[in-house]
């Protein structure tokens, strides 16, 4: 008929290229991380399958494959699964005390008014801004064991922080936790003032508790925000290195405070053991990873 109506037009065609704009936006981004994180990532996993020491480096002895080798040494040594054990505690204890210090003060800011508010927001960015060394240099001055002014409080007299290995490690924590939680008390404080204030109203009316509040309202409405902080936390506090490194003197005493992060810089540049140091860089990597993953698909579950 030349009067009826005429067919549609398929409309797989602007789907499809609807659901493809959103990387076309992401590609420069893509392409410049891909070439600042592919070829390192492909150079450590590829030292990690040589024999690759200081003579190789030197060119005293030539370069040769040992596949899997470098693996079996690590996992067979016994000072790798406590260092790892070590790291993994300690990283759980940073991210757990990050984040109760972080969201614990960015409800806080909602309670307090602008003066107090204004000023606990530029102490935390103080905190964040300033260098990890020189933070972890301030931190050892608080606490040392003859001029620190936290043992005369306290009243510790000259106790060493750093000669215990869970002293030390609760005082890099401490340190860790200082530098940290502003990232987790900006990003939910924001979060907290995107919520509807209706919503937090009828919650008092109703008799909530602020912890009740926070729980059962806030929490689960702001789930991504703290999807985002609690991984940006992990990832930062299983790799610790600097913080460690200086306020323990790279390590602690018979590396009773090492991490995966100091054991590795200590095989790869102290032990010239660069293909050992490599391998325990990509088993960081696989552990990241699997963390996020898993972390990621529990929330969507």
């Amino acid at each position: 008929m030349r009067g009826g109506p005429t067919a549609p037009y398929p409309r797989a065609r602007p789907r499809r290229a609807a659901a493809w704009t959103p990387w076309l936006y992401l590609a420069p981004a893509l392409v410049v991380l891909g070439a600042l994180l592919v070829y390192p990532v492909g150079q450590l996993g590829l030292i990690s399958l040589l024999e690759y020491t200081q003579a190789q480096v030197s060119g005293g002895e030539p370069t040769s494959f040992r596949g899997a080798g470098n693996y079996a040494e690590l996992f067979s040594d016994a000072q790798f699964w406590q260092v790892l054990l070590a790291t993994v505690g300690f990283a759980a204890a940073c991210v757990v005390s990050t984040l109760a210090v972080g969201c614990a003060l960015a409800v806080l800011l909602t309670r307090v008014r602008a003066v107090p508010r204004l000023a606990l927001m530029l102490a935390a960015l103080g905190a964040w801004a300033t260098p990890a060394v020189t933070g972890s240099t301030v931190w050892l001055l608080l606490f040392d064991p003859d001029f620190g002014p936290v043992n005369r409080v306290l009243g510790l007299g000259d106790h060493s922080w750093t000669y215990g290995r869970y002293s030390a490690f609760f005082l890099v924590l401490l340190e860790v936790v200082w530098c940290s939680f502003p990232f987790v008390m900006v990003t939910v404080y924001a979060g907290i003032r995107a919520v509807p204030s209706e919503v937090l109203e009828a919650a008092a009316l109703d008799g909530a508790s602020q912890w009740r509040i926070w729980r059962s309202v806030l929490a689960p409405m702001l789930r991504p925000i703290l999807v985002v902080v609690t991984i940006q936390s992990i990832i930062w506090d299983f790799k610790v290195f600097t913080q460690i490194y200086v306020m323990t003197g790279g390590g602690g005493i018979a590396g009773q405070n090492l991490v995966l992060n100091v054991y590795a810089y200590q095989k790869a540049f102290a032990a010239s053991e660069y293909s050992l140091g490599s391998a325990i860089g990509v088993v960081m990597l696989v552990i990241l990873l699997a963390i996020t993953l898993v972390y990621l698909r529990l929330l969507r579950g």
